[in-house]
């Protein structure tokens, strides 16, 4: 990164670096607490399907405001906007690492999702302002994709490490120093513009509607298993969900300044992109927040194993994402490398349903992960790239905010289905006598079987609806940067 630093002759370079700071920091959130959640269900007592709440009231008001987040931080200035997102993410990981209860966890996690809303809706933004000329813009860009593709990986690895050597509440305490110094550095180096004003308006409802359409609908995906998936409760709370949906829906179609104008989801590689995008990232979440309950529950790893574990997904991701995947996507193209990307992480998925109860880590899990950490590396640049080459220069901001959001939905709606089949599955067979063992593995299985079907939906979607991106080998690909 000092190389990056000293390429500029001015403070943008440096500003760059303190932004992707306070990006890792909260991309890393996402998945350093996949590793310590069985450690947080045995010291806070969760439920299996509760405990999915530990990361979905962290994702669902992240993707359900980043829309909301982004047009406030064009009104009022993404330098202040970024600077408070970064103010109330610090303060809501202190409040999760002093957490003794199930209740103030989920909370302090659910303010965290929307500082970290408020702070990365608007990184993209400033970089693109920041760096007018094309090809400064791509080498800018192309280090904030290596940092949030490599981020979430990390934070596997990292998760373990601090569980292991001090608790599961210093996941969340580490981020106190960082987000102090991000934001003194981003005072002094990050240039601040002014907002276009208040008087530009911003769609609350919008994002109060889809915010709590989600969150009801992941609450009764979550509980169905307590109720069943007929009863009147899940039917009930799953039609109040629609509704709420559907009424943003058709706010966005009939406001004057919708956070989502439904005109760009018109394009084929937009909309498809990002259906993709849900499908996938649901049946990767599910491999990262399942896997590390079957490698600790069954195999009795500790955190640190099961950091290291999953240590190749984040070899994968992060050697192919910055450097790699572009050679590649101009060598094959985009829409190619996407289908086989798909086709990889699909492959890692079908081969865990595999897992015994004995398993052998290089026989039954390596193939896995190696597997998916090649394909997300390929697949996420690909599939970014496709999801931006048809947005037109006033949609830009709001297809990359749609990007942000469709990959946060689909972790918390995946997340919730497949931990819910995985228990329910678990608690049948163990009522029809079924060793204890033998049942969680059996649960953990099907979730990884629905995971893969997932994302084989994905490479069929890929097949019917995307189109090669007209010269995004030459446009649009970022170039790749030396880091060091």
């Amino acid at each position: 990164m000092s190389q990056i630093v000293g390429q500029g002759r001015d403070s943008r370079w440096v500003a760059l670096v303190v932004l992707c700071v306070g990006m890792l920091m909260i991309i890393l959130d996402g998945t350093i607490v996949n590793v310590a959640l069985p450690v947080i269900q045995a010291d806070l007592d969760f439920t299996q399907s509760g405990l999915a709440w530990v990361i979905n009231a962290y994702l669902i008001p992240f993707g359900g405001l980043l829309l909301l987040a982004g047009r406030v931080g064009d009104l009022v200035g993404r330098k202040r906007m970024f600077l408070g997102g970064i103010v109330v993410f610090t303060v809501a990981s202190l409040l999760c690492g002093l957490a003794t209860t199930q209740g103030l966890l989920v909370v302090a996690r659910f303010v965290q999702g929307i500082g970290g809303a408020m702070a990365a809706a608007v990184i993209l933004g400033m970089i693109v302002t920041m760096f007018p000329e094309k090809r400064e813009q791509a080498r800018a860009i192309a280090v904030f994709s290596f940092v949030a593709a490599a981020g979430g990986s990390i934070g596997l690895l990292a998760g373990g490490v601090l569980t292991e050597a001090i608790s599961w509440h210093w996941i969340f305490f580490v981020n106190v120093p960082i987000g102090l110094v991000a934001f003194g550095l981003a005072t002094r180096v990050v240039p601040g513009e002014r907002g276009i004003g208040l008087r530009g308006g911003a769609d609350v409802i919008g994002a109060v509607l889809v915010t709590a359409g989600l969150m009801i609908g992941v609450y009764t995906i979550v509980k169905a298993a307590d109720h069943g998936w007929v009863s009147g409760h899940t039917l009930g709370f799953g039609a109040l969900s629609v509704a709420l949906l559907f009424g943003f829906v058709v706010r966005q179609a009939t406001v004057a300044g919708p956070l989502l104008p439904l005109r760009i989801l018109r394009d084929r590689n937009v909309a498809g992109a990002n259906l993709i995008q849900v499908l996938m990232v649901a049946g990767m979440f599910g491999l990262f927040f399942l896997g590390a309950l079957y490698l600790e529950k069954v195999l009795g790893y500790d955190p640190l194993r099961i950091g290291l574990a999953f240590l190749p997904v984040a070899v994968g991701i992060g050697g192919l994402s910055l450097g790699a995947s572009a050679r590649v996507n101009a060598r094959f193209g985009e829409r190619s490398v996407l289908i086989a990307a798909l086709a990889l992480v699909a492959a890692g998925l079908a081969l865990f349903t595999r897992a015994p109860v004995d398993a052998d880590y290089l026989v039954d899990v390596f193939p896995s992960v190696a597997l998916m950490g090649i394909g997300a590396g390929l697949g996420f640049p690909a599939m970014m790239t496709i999801a931006m080459s048809d947005a037109t220069k006033d949609d830009s901001g709001v297809a990359s905010g749609l990007v942000n959001t469709t990959q946060q939905v689909g972790g918390a709606l995946g997340l919730a289905v497949l931990a819910t089949l995985s228990t329910s599955y678990t608690n049948g067979s163990i009522a029809e006598g079924a060793a204890p063992l033998q049942a969680m593995t059996g649960g953990f299985r099907l979730a990884f079987a629905v995971a893969a079907g997932l994302v084989m939906l994905a490479v069929l979607l890929a097949v019917i609806m995307l189109r090669q991106p007209k010269a995004a080998s030459e446009e649009l690909v970022p170039v790749p940067v030396p880091v060091g």
